[in-house]
């Protein structure tokens, strides 16, 4: 699973994965909404296994529902277990407690600065647990969009105590009423 990237001057290669993605944004997604991402995928599964898949294909002359089982029919079994596709690695907490993967930051427990946390991201999510006792350092959902910052409300109370940051509730004057309703004539 990964990447494939198509060789310069190929245009028979890059024009199959253009037709697919013009055809998709065409035919697929014109008058429909989304929630996220899974409500897309899920919406599209539907639409191919419904519409897409069922349709006699032009060049192929065939359904591709039809070569699907064709293939299905030749392909191994699934092993019954899926390979771990979690990604893992160790990092000592920084003084700016925060963890950084696919260009989005993502907020660690304040009280670990200095100590080594093991980060796992899976599809869903980012967690990080200290090494040396076991606590939860974050459990964030993960961020599919780019450059954002995503911070727990309970690390950003941490952090913005140890700071002794007042910005948070200004010194505001209250006046009575009445003061008012003596210079607006009723």
């Amino acid at each position: 699973m990964g990447w494939h990237f198509c060789e310069p001057a190929d245009p028979q290669a890059k024009g199959l994965v253009e037709r697919l993605q013009g055809y998709v944004e065409t035919s697929f997604e014109p008058g429909r909404a989304f929630v996220n991402h899974h409500d897309f995928q899920d919406q599209l599964d539907r639409w191919f296994d419904e519409r897409a898949n069922r349709r006699l294909h032009r060049t192929l002359r065939r359904r591709p529902v039809d070569l699907l089982a064709e293939e299905c029919e030749a392909m191994r079994p699934l092993p019954e277990r899926p390979p771990d596709s979690e990604r893992r690695w160790v990092l000592r907490v920084p003084p700016d407690p925060h963890v950084r993967f696919d260009t989005n930051d993502y907020s660690l427990d304040p009280g670990l600065v200095g100590r080594r946390v093991e980060v796992r991201v899976d599809r869903d999510e980012i967690t990080a647990v200290a090494l040396d006792s076991g606590e939860l350092a974050c459990r964030h959902q993960r961020c599919f969009a780019r450059h954002r910052t995503i911070t727990a409300l309970e690390h950003a109370r941490v952090l913005r105590a140890a700071r002794g940051d007042r910005r948070a509730e200004p010194e505001v004057e209250t006046r009575p009423l009445a003061r008012y309703d003596a210079l607006i004539p009723a």
